[in-house]
This record gives structure tokens, C-alpha cells and sequence, in this order.
């Protein structure tokens, strides 16, 4: 049996979940999103204020869909009414970040600057030079554009130079030798 599937997820006020066949839309403050589930194994509706899913048999197909099919739409629930964040902090000397309208412009210790234009639905912003603010209602899109940032330098094991998530740990490997 599932442990996560077979809690409700609350509708926060100004969220609106809509379930038509096997499409979940879910409209809140900050946008829309949607998405799709298995509905020969799911069952997913809207009662009391709150989403319920749960499996139409017990089969290993089905239980395995359901604690997976509550998540999602959880996430969509909660990245309608308050956004998901990364933050990620530029380690080194000169390495800096600066916006210039919606394009990220990153030195990085490269012969040139890097660009990266911030895909739609996803707002960048540089708090200070060596700091990074990455939101957006989509959680798999914010984590794939920190991702896609981390991966032009990525933290070193030697000074821990490079470009890290917020609270990452770096283990540290010992220098040479003398």
C-alpha cells in the first residue's frame, strides 16, 4: 500500500484543480500547469476542497502509479500557489553573474563570457555578483536550468571553485604532496 498516495493533497484558496479524463489542470496566482496520468490504473477527483487518488485495482502497476500520481499533482499544486527557488552561489576569484534583460551573462574564468537566456516561465536574478536566484512554477524546469547553469563549471575537489547550489557540499580531496 502506498504511504504518500493515499493522502488528500489541500487546494490552497485562489487554486483551481480541473480533472477532465486523464488530464489534471491546475490554475493558481502565479500561472497553469498541467499534466497527464494513467487513468486504467488511477483514479484522480476533486472532493471537499481537496484532490484524491486513488488505485482502481492492486496490482503492482497500479500501486506503484499512485503514490507517484498524488505527488505530481502535488507538485503542480504547490508550484501554482508558491513557486519553487534555487539558488546557487559562484565560488572563485572573478567568477561573476550579472543579468542583461533576460539573459544571464556568467564569468567563469573562460577567455569569453557565457551567455544563458532564461527559457519562458523561468525569472533569473543575481542578488549580488557571486549569487544566482532561479524561480519559476515548473519544479522540473527550475531544477533543469540550475542544472544546465552548474554544468558550464562545476565545483571542483581541490579549491571548490566552480558553481554550486546553495547549501551543496563540496568534499575536499588533499593537494600534492611535498
Amino acid at each position: 500500500m502506498s504511504r504518500v498516495g493515499k493522502y488528500p493533497i489541500n487546494i490552497p484558496e485562489g487554486v483551481n484543480v480541473d480533472i477532465k479524463s486523464n488530464v489534471v489542470t491546475v490554475k493558481g496566482k502565479l500561472g497553469e500547469l498541467c499534466c497527464s496520468y494513467d487513468d486504467s490504473h488511477i483514479e484522480a477527483k476533486v472532493e471537499d476542497g481537496k484532490v484524491v487518488v486513488s488505485p482502481l485495482s492492486q496490482s503492482l502497476t497500479a500501486r506503484a502509479l499512485w503514490g507517484t500520481t498524488r505527488a505530481n499533482i502535488n507538485t503542480l499544486v504547490k508550484g501554482v500557489s508558491e513557486g519553487y527557488t534555487k539558488n546557487l552561489e559562484l565560488v572563485g576569484v572573478g567568477y561573476k553573474a550579472r543579468m542583461e534583460g533576460t539573459k544571464l551573462v556568467l564569468s567563469l574564468g573562460f577567455s569569453h563570457d557565457v551567455d544563458f537566456p532564461a527559457p519562458q516561465g523561468i525569472k533569473i536574478s543575481c542578488e549580488s555578483p557571486t549569487q544566482i536566484k532561479i524561480f519559476g512554477v515548473d519544479k522540473q524546469l527550475v531544477g533543469q536550468v540550475a542544472a544546465e547553469i552548474r554544468k558550464y563549471r562545476k565545483p571542483e575537489p581541490y579549491k571548490g571553485k566552480g558553481v554550486k547550489y546553495e547549501n551543496e557540499y563540496i568534499r575536499r580531496k588533499e593537494g600534492k604532496k611535498k
